[in-house]
């Protein structure tokens, strides 16, 4: 089979090394790519969200089969443009994709299926949306409805942080056309777990749980970014756990979907809080994590590609997914000043040594090549990977990968996977 996957970052190309391993795969195309991905496949110029020269692409080259990374192409439409064109696509539709383009159709969703999930509002009156919060008190969550990156999340503590979250969002546009809308809910503790599933718009089937680390610093301290490592399996989720969150949560979304007249086909990624065995929904999204996927593609085995064809081609029913036993881990090196601004185009030395680490894989995210160098292109830049027989084990693989990078203008957090860690020590 010939495929084209569309995306630049430290998904995609965890997604790329592992399709890469199938028997099935004869081409494989990359768009737009990155200098990581370029050893895998053939990467093209085109942007993630130029629907039409995808779908041109795709026909001129004869893809038999495409595989959609990110979110930004599937709520623009990407996954209907390539199937009206008769081409399998991995990826639901812009409609389907609303659970994650639209944070407020996702919480009215989940409340008409009786997903358990946070109180909420949702905003577009910023009088009315400062009279909410002044009812609620705090602590509380102020939302983008829209898409942010990752980014448009603000956990208020006091009325007067809510108070001028709503004020950064509607009035000064922080996140753009994102904050238009708003989504005003509660503020939900205990643990956070992320949990993936396949869907092809009639059946789920349970992938597996990863922990994700959203801070920028040690401690999970300073501001929410698009995530600074992850680990999996996350030890939170357990057997009954998962059992609940499928049945309460992937399964009436699913279902949910279907009654709109949107069928879920492709991968629903469920965030979630779990305290004390009860775990509850704080989003939904429609794509691997980034980067949650790093480190269920080391711990998959399977023909991802034939898995992925199956989810797309409504045979989910046909797929057994088996996992290999370690846990893996990985840690996110980003560009200095990252979530604010940072500086492209610096040198970053030492990958094939730091790749030399026993069990250790580094994923590219935002990096190109010039003149036979790797130079930082994004802010966050590289996804330092290691499978271990324990968590501690992979962690101690995957930073003794970073020591071996040489990057003076990159930092990463130095406590990746501290939970389980602290888990495995006390049993």
């Amino acid at each position: 089979m010939k495929v084209l996957l569309v995306g630049s970052g430290g998904r995609e190309h965890a997604l790329a090394w592992k399709l890469k391993q199938s028997s099935k795969l004869s081409k494989l195309y990359c768009a737009p790519g990155n200098a990581g991905i370029a050893h895998l496949a053939e990467c093209v110029a085109i942007g993630s969200e130029d629907v039409a020269a995808i779908v041109r692409f795709a026909q001129e080259n004869a893809i038999d089969f495409v595989v959609v990374g990110p979110e930004a192409p599937l709520t623009l439409g990407l996954a209907d443009r390539l199937r009206e064109a008769g081409i399998p696509t991995f990826g639901p539709s812009a409609s389907a994709a609303r659970l994650e383009g639209s944070k407020a159709f996702m919480k009215d969703m989940a409340a008409r299926m009786n997903i358990p999930t946070a109180w909420y509002q949702n905003f577009t009156d910023i009088t009315k949306a400062k009279a909410f919060v002044r009812e609620k008190g705090a602590p509380i969550v102020i939302k983008t409805s829209g898409l942010a990156a990752g980014k448009g999340v603000i956990l208020c503590q006091t009325v007067e942080e809510a108070l001028e979250a709503v004020e950064l969002m509607m009035v000064k546009r922080e996140f753009g056309d994102a904050g238009s809308e708003i989504v005003i809910e509660e503020f939900l503790t205990g643990e956070e777990a992320s949990y993936f599933a396949l869907c092809d718009g009639k059946n789920a089937l349970a992938m597996a749980a990863a922990q994700d680390h959203k801070a920028v610093g040690d401690g999970d301290t300073g501001p929410n970014t698009g995530g600074m490592g992850a680990y999996s399996p996350a030890p939170v989720v357990t057997p009954e756990v998962e059992a609940k969150i499928m049945e309460r949560i992937v399964k009436p979304a699913v279902q949910g979907m279907a009654e709109l007249g949107a069928p879920f086909a492709g991968v629903l990624f469920a965030g979630l809080m779990i305290k004390d065995g009860e775990p509850k929904l704080i989003e939904f999204n429609v794509r691997f994590g980034d980067p949650e996927c790093q480190v269920l593609m080391s711990r998959l085995d399977g023909d991802l590609l034939e898995i992925l064809f199956a989810a797309a081609t409504g045979r989910l029913d046909q797929v057994k997914l088996g996992w290999k036993p370690e846990t893996a881990l990985v840690v996110v090196m980003a560009a200095a000043g990252y979530p604010g601004s940072y500086k492209k185009g610096t040198v970053i030395e030492g990958l094939d040594e730091a790749g030399h680490v026993e069990g250790a894989i580094i994923f590219h995210a935002g990096t190109k090549a010039q003149d036979g160098q790797i130079l930082a292109n994004g802010g966050r830049v590289l996804g330092v990977t290691a499978t271990g027989s324990s968590v501690k084990q992979a962690q101690a693989r995957a930073y003794q990968s970073v020591e071996r990078i040489r990057w003076p203008e990159g930092f990463c957090r130095r406590d990746i996977g501290w939970r389980a860690v602290a888990r495995e020590t006390q049993s």
